[in-house]
């Protein structure tokens, strides 16, 4: 996400592209969930079962980030002065979410079946894991440069990555299933999955709800930006220093700036010079500042455009 003309989000990228590649990933992934329930009711798998679980959670991922995509490009209105661009972190709150749901489901049948094993047909599960392997990865090649592009891309690649490596483990299974341990792995294969699982979806849901509580952007030292703005510009003082995020990368700021006396006549030019300096060193796209004297607000034009 990065900010227009007039410092409101806009999403990167090249739209049409990303869309078209989203579309051909839920298309594969809803291929995947139906190959591998029909797979695991044949051949006795509960971790084929538990992958179809994980591929759907992965349709829905995909579907919300197209959808949050489309709709987050609708530019600002007086409804919405910061347009829809929040609607990404949402999106990947309800991905976390569910991930966080299937994580628990897998993990009762999982444990049921540690209790009591049954074995599997591990010709029948090893054909539809490597078919839903080789599904996965095509997914992921598609979307594989624009993992970083935002919270919501990220969500769904996310989705991604953790079932294809859920896949190798059921393919693992697959292999091992005439062993003699073999009715243990398939029940064990769905525990890796939800580790896998739960380790993202916790670190997802964690940023999703910082962002959401408007919390301090991860690696942004206040102290450290106040300092640097004081000593850039030899002002009096930033305080009532604020900084959070509108979406994924996208930082906005508001604070106090006390001058000295005389600096007052080059007040809108000095604002301008922080406001680019906050953007450029410290990656803020949007800075709201307020001049102060003496600790009392003063009267001076300010730029129309404060981004």
């Amino acid at each position: 996400m990065h900010a227009d003309e007039h410092g409101h989000p806009e999403p990167s990228g090249p739209n049409g592209s990303l869309d078209r590649k989203l579309g051909i990933s839920i298309v594969l992934n809803a291929l995947i969930v139906v190959v591998e329930i029909v797979g695991g009711l044949a051949s006795g798998s509960l971790a084929l079962l538990s992958d179809a679980m994980h591929n759907l959670s992965d349709v829905a991922a995909l579907a919300i980030a197209l959808v949050a995509r489309v709709v987050g490009r609708r530019p600002p209105s007086p409804r919405h002065t910061y347009g829809l661009g929040r609607l990404e972190v949402l999106a990947a709150l309800f991905n976390s979410a569910t991930l966080l749901v299937v994580a628990t489901l897998i993990c009762r049948e999982a444990v049921g079946r540690l209790l009591h094993p049954e074995a599997v047909r591990g010709g029948i599960m090893l054909v539809v894991a490597l078919v839903g392997l080789a599904a996965n990865l095509a997914s992921m090649l598609l979307l594989r440069r624009h993992d970083h592009a935002d919270l919501n891309m990220r969500s769904a690649f996310l989705h991604l990555m953790q079932d294809t490596l859920s896949s190798v483990v059921v393919v693992l299974a697959a292999l091992l299933s005439g062993w003699r341990f073999g009715p243990y792995l398939d029940p064990v294969a769905s525990i890796l999955v939800i580790l896998m699982i739960l380790r993202g979806s916790w670190r997802l849901l964690r940023d999703t709800v910082r962002i959401l509580l408007e919390g301090t952007p991860p690696g942004l030292d206040l102290k450290a930006l106040r300092e640097d703005i004081q000593s850039e510009f030899a002002i009096r003082g930033l305080d009532h220093v604020h900084v959070w995020e509108l979406g994924s990368g996208y930082r906005l700021l508001t604070a106090h700036i006390l001058l000295s006396e005389g600096s007052l006549g080059r007040a809108e030019e000095m604002l301008g010079q922080i406001r680019e300096r906050l953007r450029s060193k410290w990656a803020i796209g949007h800075a709201t500042l307020e001049a102060e004297t003496n600790g009392r607000a003063e009267e001076c034009p300010l730029p129309t455009n404060e981004s």
